[in-house]
């Protein structure tokens, strides 16, 4: 009847500058479409460096039939198109393009249309969005759709972050429920060099419903998703909802027209996708499958020909334990991508390894082979803290060692001796709070020095070629207040949970007990984070995190939202937590907490200049490199905002000794 169309859509694991291996990667999803299909196809493709918009390429045999420039710029966030591009804000113009010559010999064609336009075949109509346009209050799919365009395609670079999946679907959906039509859209896949990680996640919508879903989370580097639909449910739903003579609306698209058809004439008896519910992962296994990738495309790239892996400081705490079970998670994809038969991963993993006829099966078995992990013990560390990291190093295969560092932080302190005449002492023993902050530097400092010394150093010593990438392990609230050592084990290659809350990597570790059976990660569950800096009481813990912070990290998540998602300052922060927390706190208790917070953030804030990378995970993240660019000197007294907060807890005080004697005057 020729109504019913095969579309493809697909997600990538493309790098920048990679011209070689993005080309490979292009040809390779064509290839796999056109044998799932064996029709005729138009190709689109995202060609951002024609006269500095941001455009989207249609090829088809041989020939570019149009470039949709963008015409909605992402611009906050972690983005900044607008220094690079500008948008096409010319509603409905079009102009012919002059194409590089290189191109033309090529084509054949000495221009193409270049505008807000659309395809037009013999059976449909094609329009496209890029990337943000989909998320814009003025998103184009509306006006094409009231114009008759019955396929939208959008080619995308939506970075992942944890709980943003939905958003994504919800407005694939609604775009196509408000006004009927067939929506592909294709996402990036992969770190691409940077902070972020693109999760993927292509999919096929019609009429408010996906009928086909792509993975979020893989280490494929091509993935290609196909669905046959029927344009004439397109045209029914529309019959009913849409009525585009009642709009007063501008004119219409320009068409480009083309002599073929996507649809053949026989097609009777050819079925069609059914709508499917959307499989969406929880926090926990966002945590685990988004990182996977990243990593082991870390050490594939920066390592090419000779061994490699990650070094990670063990402590036996929560966020250290959280880096090593996303190491663990990570063996554990790659054996069973190997499984697949994945050829791309077995050859990365043997590059990587330096064993060209290794053939990974046991996860415990390759994390032994790609990943160190150590505890570096001083005289204020536990017997607790060492037992776990011990126990959970075995459990996941790591090969562990077990540095003293005390020998290091004598041999420095006796040089700050030799020349001042002084040993400074820890509180407990009469020194100062200078002192003691510094003799808890010295150590933090030390593991960090220790750690780059036995990641160049440790594949030399067993024979093996090589280094390792040093791991840290500070998350997001801990960056928030600075609660840690510029220039400590947070100062590593990379930091896998640097973006991820305390609250979450919890979660996680729960997650991991119950999905690999880690039963070590229950004592690191159940012990007070502490970071031993300290000397320790009848050789107990005597220090916690959560009291040196002045607050609990449930708390910081809160504040940490309110300071980057609300935008609030010290006072407006006040007026919404006096209510958020009414049942745990009084408003002196809460003004309390926001002025320690404030002075904390914005003391500590130089810190986040010189932070580790980290994968962009959270959306109250404090990163200073391309998310949260904020001043990194601050006048931390806040007086007129610290005073504004004075003036309302002393009103309240007032109003309640007023209310009191009131009730006691009726009595």
């Amino acid at each position: 009847m020729g109504r019913k169309v095969t579309l493809a859509t697909c997600s990538l694991n493309q790098w920048a500058l990679d011209f070689d291996g993005n080309l490979t990667r292009i040809l390779k999803s064509k290839f796999d479409f056109y044998f799932q299909t064996l029709l005729n196809f138009v190709f689109f493709s995202d060609f951002p460096h024609i006269c500095k918009q941001n455009t989207l390429l249609f090829p088809s045999c041989r020939r570019i039939l149009l470039i949709r420039p963008k015409m909605v710029m992402a611009n906050c966030g972690l983005h900044r198109e607008m220094r690079w591009f500008s948008p096409w804000n010319q509603l409905r113009q079009v102009e012919e393009y002059f194409l590089p010559r290189m191109i033309q010999e090529v084509t054949g064609q000495d221009t193409v249309p270049f505008g807000d336009c659309v395809l037009s075949t013999k059976d449909t109509c094609i329009g496209s969005e890029i990337c943000q346009e989909l998320w814009s209050p003025r998103s184009p799919h509306i006006q094409m759709s009231l114009d008759g365009v019955e396929i939208f395609t959008n080619s995308s670079a939506s970075h992942h972050e944890l709980r943003k999946a939905d958003q994504r679907v919800n407005l694939i959906k609604s775009a196509t429920a408000k006004c009927g039509g067939i929506y592909l859209y294709s996402n990036q896949r992969g770190c691409d060099g940077d902070r972020v990680y693109y999760d993927g996640c292509a999919m096929v919508a019609i009429n408010g419903d996906v009928v086909v879903q792509g993975a979020q989370f893989s280490l494929n580097d091509v993935e290609v998703i196909t669905a046959t639909l029927d344009l004439e449910d397109v045209r029914s739903y529309r019959g009913e909802r849409c009525h585009p003579h009642m709009e007063n609306e501008p004119k219409p698209c320009h068409r480009v027209k083309v002599d073929f058809s996507l649809s053949t004439g026989d097609d009777i008896y050819l079925p069609t996708h059914q709508p499917i519910t959307w499989n969406y992962h929880t926090p926990e296994e966002e945590i685990r499958y988004r990182l996977t990738p990243g990593h082991f495309y870390l050490i594939c790239e920066p390592l090419p020909g000779i061994g490699g892996g990650f070094l990670l400081p063990l402590s036996g705490g929560v966020d250290s334990s959280s880096t090593a079970c996303i190491v663990h998670s990570m063996c554990v994809q790659i054996c069973q991508a190997v499984q697949d038969n994945n050829s791309q991963v077995l050859e990365d993993v043997r590059r990587v390894t330096g064993d060209a006829s290794y053939y990974p099966q046991d996860p415990r078995e390759l994390c032994g082979r790609l990943f160190t992990t150590c505890y570096m013990s001083s005289e204020n560390s536990s017997v607790d803290t060492c037992t776990r990291a011990k126990e959970l190093a075995h459990q996941i295969g790591s090969t562990h060692m077990n540095i003293n560092i005390d020998m290091a932080v004598k041999g420095i302190l006796g040089i700050f001796s030799v020349v001042t005449g002084k040993w400074p002492q820890f509180r407990v023993n009469g020194g100062s709070p200078r002192e003691n902050l510094a003799l808890q530097n010295v150590q933090a400092r030390v593991r960090m020095v220790l750690a780059y010394l036995f990641a160049q150093l440790s594949l030399w010593a067993r024979g093996k070629p090589g280094g390792l990438l040093v791991l840290g392990s500070a998350n997001v609230d801990e960056s928030l207040t600075g609660y840690f050592t510029k220039y400590d084990c947070s100062s590593a290659d990379i930091n896998p949970i640097g973006g991820i809350s305390k609250t979450d990597l919890k979660s996680f570790l729960l997650y991991c007990v119950e999905q690999f059976q880690l039963t070590a990660l229950k004592g690191v569950l159940s012990a007070p984070p502490t970071a031993e800096l300290e000397p320790l009481t009848d050789g107990q813990v005597s220090q916690t995190d959560e009291a040196d912070m002045g607050m609990t990290y449930s708390e910081l998540s809160v504040i940490g939202r309110l300071r980057k998602m609300s935008k609030c300052g010290p006072f407006s922060m006040f007026c919404k937590l006096i209510h958020m927390w009414r049942d745990a706190l009084s408003p002196a208790e809460v003004a309390q907490k926001v002025k320690h917070f404030f002075r904390m953030y914005s003391v500590n804030r130089h810190k986040m200049t010189t932070v580790t990378p980290a994968y962009h995970a959270e959306s109250y993240s404090p990163d200073d490199n391309r998310f949260d660019l904020r001043p990194f000197l601050y006048n931390t007294r806040w007086t007129w905002q610290f005073r504004c907060i004075d003036d309302q807890v002393g009103r309240k005080h007032r109003w309640t000794v007023e209310c009191t004697v009131m009730c006691q005057q009726f009595n």
